[in-house]
């Protein structure tokens, strides 16, 4: 199964148009499941001093690691820049996961990374720091990364207009399907 996870807890966030629209290309070429977590639809009741001790997960982060993160054996992470960086809920999410069969969650799984950024960059610093945790959980991260920039300039009415990044998009999809 690959769980495609867009990481941000932002209501109307633009990153979800570009996940959507992955999450669309791998149900087209992927001979698995596909499953989609978007952080900014999850219940948010899991954020509180004592969610680092083992007996104190949320259900329902509970829930959401049997059903998306432990029963995958893929990833396809969309994470936008937030500060020159990853956004606060995907890391926060990862550690409130961390606490429970932490060998399950990433451990030799493989990820594909997409940074999303109304700036230049494509959000490679946010890559390269998700690629650290991940590597750090024993995740095997796909090389090729791809960085989307400028982002507002090419969504209309919830649909990405840009032929090019569209093309880079699935050729991205089609390298992390055969990876």
């Amino acid at each position: 199964m690959i769980t495609v996870i867009n990481g941000t807890n932002r209501w109307n966030n633009n990153s979800h148009v570009f996940a959507k629209h992955l999450y669309q290309l791998l149900l087209n070429y992927a001979d698995e499941e596909v499953k989609y977590l978007g952080l900014d639809q999850v219940p948010h009741d899991w954020f509180f001093p004592e969610m680092y001790e083992k007996g104190n997960q949320a259900k329902t982060v509970a829930q959401l690691q049997d059903e998306f993160i432990s029963a995958a054996n893929k990833f396809y992470i969309i994470s936008p820049e937030y500060n020159g960086g990853m956004p606060g809920a995907l890391k926060l999410f990862i550690d409130a996961i961390s606490v429970r069969n932490y060998g399950t969650n990433f451990k030799s799984k493989k990820v594909a990374l997409v940074g999303t950024a109304s700036g230049r960059a494509g959000n490679l610093r946010g890559m390269d720091q998700l690629t650290h945790i991940l590597q750090h959980m024993g995740a095997i991260v796909m090389p090729q990364q791809l960085p989307i920039s400028r982002i507002e300039t090419m969504i209309q009415e919830n649909a990405i207009t840009d032929t090019s990044t569209l093309e880079a998009m699935e050729k991205h999809a089609l390298a992390f399907v055969n990876f």
